[in-house]
């Protein structure tokens, strides 16, 4: 849309003249042209006047807006896949019980200061050796798991959590994910690839006073370890922290897990994210009201789909089309999914 202003003088064989002015808020471009038409002179009749107009077009002020999360001072990208910082492993531990179905590792890399990440952000890590056809292997994208001061508390490292890939393809073939078992098995003092970091859809908001929700599956409890060091503290004895912040700060944290393999619901049911979360349905409503709540959602592809199923009836009930009022949190910065 532009302002415009048009100035238009009459000319008269006595040298008089008269200008106006007037201001035009238009959405469309406006074009004048050099026109020509009578009025008349009473000394000498009708006679022909040009009508020169002079347009100028202010573009409107642009609007900037202002992010909800902790966004200043971000840096991406300072290390890319051809550049990579070089980090050392300095800790890696099987943080799951030897009868797991699964291995899950917790590790520490030296950053010295050069990796600048905050809470919630990710780092690539490009795995050694090269790939069937002799190229050199890509960088996977790991969710950070350590505050910004990392584990040790002075900011030069950061922490990862990763879950050992293997599986049996549809030939019986054994398989195993190059860069988890890469990270899995490398040892204390081994080099690794660092890229990033990357992202800032899941930085934590900037209000002191909001409402955060987690979600997560499996390895996606990565980022919200990081959200509660940095809510809560720093450092740790053992990894049982989860449960130390919920028995220090009863008033303003809950935790609640889904084992699907072990537990079961009131109807027998398996229990996952999305059936745990039903048991919470009408308070997670409720919360979702409120334009101080933020949703973070970390984990495999699809455990939205569960969340919304539950949303979808609540949301009818107040007269709300749910997808539609996800998109608009998502607009605010309020509904916020990393998957995978």
């Amino acid at each position: 849309m532009a302002a415009v202003t048009a100035a238009v003088s009459f000319p008269s064989t006595n040298s008089t003249s008269f200008t106006t002015r007037t201001s035009i808020i238009s959405p469309e471009r406006i074009t004048f042209k050099k026109v020509s038409f009578y009025y008349p002179d009473v000394s000498s009749g009708g006679r022909v006047v040009s009508v020169r107009a002079q347009v100028t077009t202010e573009a409107p002020a642009k609007v900037v807006k202002e992010s909800k999360k902790n966004d200043e001072g971000v840096v991406v990208n300072k290390f890319k896949p051809k550049e990579p910082y070089i980090g050392r492993c300095l800790l890696n531990t099987k943080i799951t019980g030897d009868d797991a179905p699964g291995e899950t590792w917790h590790m520490v890399f030296s950053t010295e200061g050069e990796v600048p990440y905050r809470e919630g952000q990710s780092i690539g890590v490009i795995p050694d050796g090269v790939d069937k056809n002799g190229k050199p292997h890509k960088l996977r994208l790991y969710s950070i798991a350590s505050s910004a001061l990392g584990d040790f508390g002075d900011s030069k490292t950061v922490s990862l959590c990763v879950k050992r890939l293997v599986y049996t393809n549809e030939k019986g073939e054994l398989v195993k994910g190059v860069c988890s078992n890469f990270l899995c098995d490398m040892k204390p003092g081994a080099e690794v690839k660092i890229t990033g970091p990357i992202g800032k859809e899941m930085l934590k908001p900037k209000d002191p006073d909001a409402t955060i929700i987690m979600l997560a599956t499996g390895t996606g409890i990565a980022p919200f370890r990081s959200f509660l060091w940095k809510m809560f503290f720093e450092r740790h004895e053992d990894y049982k922290e989860f449960e130390k912040m919920k028995e220090t700060y009863p008033d303003n944290f809950r935790l609640d897990f889904a084992v699907s393999g072990e537990q079961t619901n009131e109807n027998g049911e398996k229990m996952y994210i999305q059936t745990r979360m039903a048991e919470y349905a009408k308070e997670l409503w409720e919360l979702l009201k409120k334009d101080n709540t933020f949703v973070y959602m970390c984990g495999l592809k699809g455990m939205e789909k569960g969340i919304d199923d539950i949303m979808v009836s609540l949301a009818a009930a107040d007269g709300i089309d749910w997808i539609e009022y996800k998109r608009q949190l998502k607009k605010s910065e309020q509904w916020n999914v990393e998957v995978y």
